[in-house]
């Protein structure tokens, strides 16, 4: 089977997501032909990507969160008005995705919730079958519960899902625990896509406090809160342009750019993770056993953070005050229950993409 992959390429969730099921589809013999990345102007697509998807990358403008000037929370109207600017971009964007899907005779489309593929199956519907994959799935599942925030937030948020999912003969939603489907809404409740680095990894309990941040302005509470408990060592990695060096503020404050092999590193030998509610890399750290504080950046990571306090070990904070995880970090567990869910997921997830494949493929047919 030959396989495209279409990414959303803000943060490092989808990419690592995306990393996995490309070892998977290859440990199975299928052939991914080439890998489109969406992305805004601001984010750089790191090298670790390109150097393990194993496959040519290709990058579209795709809409997204436009940045404040501070680089926190980002302003929802203005990001609105700011894509709607832009829509002849987007368009031309779509018209690349199907080109491309044309151009490499695929059997499968698997759209790691870019926005902008399920908008081509809407206006274009073209011939090879797409499957989605995300946890933002979970967000249409009849059973899914959504934190105490602004409905009119959620519906926007599952109104963006359904377009993102256009189209797809089979939603894989990915979940921190197990969960009947929605077969009548063609969602299909699967594991965490941990990248094999984690699953093999050994974790160790260390004594500094392990960090990301999606946004780079959110340095600003934890430079505050370090101020306040200077002895406690702070590791934080943040999305940001530059050298890829480390900017060490003090002794024990170190502010990171991405680097993969660099980051799980500290993840495994913190003794707990402080991070803006990002799916993937919550589910790293409870999978290494690390105790949690979420800080989440928009109301997609704060259903994130609610679903995953459920599970327990987690603190959700409107700011970077790491009391709490200092606290509960002395008493925590690693979760026996999500690792074995998670340690399910390639025999699952190959099986859903095997039962979506002949759905459509024997109808492709290239002029």
């Amino acid at each position: 089977m030959r396989v495209l992959f279409v990414v959303q390429g803000e943060g490092r969730g989808h990419l690592m997501q995306a990393i996995a099921v490309s070892r998977m589809l290859k440990s199975a013999g299928h052939d991914l032909v080439e890998v489109l990345v969406g992305k805004s102007s601001g984010r750089v697509i790191p090298q670790f990507f390109y150097e393990q998807i194993g496959a040519p990358v290709r990058c579209f403008d795709s809409p997204n969160f436009m940045p404040t000037v501070r680089n926190r929370r980002p302003p929802l109207l203005r990001s609105v008005a700011y894509n709607v600017v832009r829509l002849p971009r987007y368009a031309l964007s779509v018209r690349f995705i199907h080109q491309r899907i044309r151009a490499g005779r695929v059997d499968m489309v698997l759209n790691f919730y870019e926005l902008l593929t399920g908008l081509l199956y809407l206006f274009c519907r073209p011939a090879a079958p797409h499957v989605c994959i995300g946890h933002q799935l979970l967000f249409l599942h009849r059973g899914f519960r959504f934190p105490g925030a602004n409905r009119l937030s959620w519906r926007s948020l599952k109104l963006f899902t359904w377009m993102a999912s256009f189209g797809a003969e089979r939603k894989l939603a990915l979940s921190f625990r197990e969960m009947p489907d929605d077969e009548a809404r063609d969602i299909f409740v699967v594991p965490p896509l941990l990248r094999r680095e984690v699953v093999t990894a050994r974790p160790s309990v260390g004594r500094y406090i392990h960090g990301y941040m999606v946004n780079a302005g959110f340095s600003e509470s934890v430079e505050a809160w370090h101020r306040l408990h200077p002895e406690v060592e702070l590791h934080f990695f943040r999305d940001r342009g530059g050298d890829g060096g480390a900017e060490r503020v003090d002794a024990t404050l170190t502010f990171h750019a991405i680097d993969d092999r660099a980051f799980l590193r500290s993840l495994c030998g913190c003794a707990a993770y402080a991070t803006t509610a990002g799916f993937e890399s919550v589910c790293e750290a409870m999978y290494l056993g690390k105790p949690l504080l979420l800080v989440p950046a928009h109301i997609e990571q704060e259903c994130n953070a609610y679903d995953a306090a459920l599970s327990g070990g987690v603190v959700v904070a409107d700011d970077f005050r790491a009391d709490d995880l200092l606290h509960m970090a002395r008493h925590h567990r690693r979760d026996k229950d999500f690792v074995r869910w998670v340690d399910s997921c390639d025999a699952r997830f190959m099986a859903h993409l095997e039962a979506a494949a002949p759905l459509r493929v024997a109808r492709v047919a290239w002029a």
